[in-house]
């Protein structure tokens, strides 16, 4: 009977360690993948800010021009944050970050829209600058998000015709909302470095930063799952591409090394015909396809929402 009293024990004991390296694992893990305090964010600013020096990006435009903030609530309950500059115009361009970064990084694409006669709203997303939030959920949630903030500027004008651009993160959760049945007033989607595929990213992230172990990921997955109820492998850019019903441009670098070229291809090929273009720049790091080609970019965008699009 001690015998089975001790063996028992011992199973108990091996549990609650082994859920206790789970809990601490997860969290750790987490708040390097999902948070609003990533790791993974700290770095990918920090090259932001290097590039932003190479290719001599002043955001000190910001301070010239008279946003608005604006707040919604989302679906499930957050205050979300997002600028906004009123152009006097019926056509607005919702311009959407990547991850870890906030509107600001975004001055240039708001700059060129408001430079074609565009209102700009650019937003913050869920658990990114001025936005509540806990997790980042790799434009899966932001789709939602989207898909408010369209409302609530279709509620300020009904005739408003809108464009989503979204940059990395942005351009994948713009993907993910072009098949929201429920996104009022959207006329076209351009798209700028996406991701097709949250899992497969995260799995080349993890390759980039020679992390090998696929049990690591399997934690997080389910940490995440349970106490968030966010499942990465969910966020399939692709699956919802081919339900779009809007126009999308599609724009890649062909040196992209953090979100590989051939992410572009996939996104391209499952978007029905009719209604895709796609644009790879010549030499073009990561996020850096405006900066790289510059006026040909523009005319490349304003083209396909000539062409593609009720604007003119």
């Amino acid at each position: 009977m001690k015998i089975f009293a001790f063996v028992v024990l011992g199973i108990v004991i091996a549990g609650i360690f082994a859920l206790a390296i789970y809990l601490i694992l997860g969290a750790v893990l987490f708040k390097i993948a999902f948070s609003r305090k990533s790791v993974t964010a700290r770095i990918l600013r920090k090259d932001t800010e290097k590039r932003l020096k190479e290719y001599k990006i002043d955001l000190c435009w910001w301070e010239k021009v008279d946003f608005k903030k604006v707040t919604i609530e989302s679906f499930d309950g957050l205050k979300l944050a997002g600028f906004y500059f009123d152009n006097k115009s019926d056509k607005t361009a919702v311009v959407v970050h990547g991850f870890g970064q906030s509107h600001k990084e975004m001055q240039p694409y708001c700059k060129m829209f408001c430079e074609r006669n565009f209102n700009v709203l650019a937003i913050d997303n869920r658990t990114h600058g001025e936005s509540e939030g806990n997790v980042i959920t790799y434009g899966w949630l932001e789709r939602l998000d989207l898909v408010s903030w369209c409302a609530h500027l279709a509620e300020e004008n009904p005739n408003v015709k809108i464009v989503l651009f979204g940059l990395s993160m942005g351009g994948s959760a713009v993907c993910l909302a072009s098949a929201e049945k429920t996104l009022k007033n959207v006329v076209g989607i351009v798209s700028d470095c996406a991701f097709d595929n949250a899992s497969r990213e995260f799995d080349h992230i993890m390759k980039l930063k020679h992390i090998k172990s696929k049990i690591l990921k399997k934690i997080l997955i389910s940490y995440t799952k349970r106490l968030y109820n966010f499942d990465l492998e969910q966020v399939d850019v692709v699956s919802q591409v081919k339900n779009t019903r809007l126009p999308i441009l599609f724009i890649h670098g062909s040196q992209d090394d953090f979100v590989p070229t051939e992410n572009v291809n996939n996104l391209f090929n499952s978007a029905p015909q009719g209604l895709r273009e796609k644009y790879v720049v010549d030499g073009a790091a990561h996020a850096m396809s405006y900066a790289t080609d510059g006026v040909i970019y523009e005319k490349k965008v304003f083209d396909f929402l000539k062409n593609r699009t009720p604007l003119h």
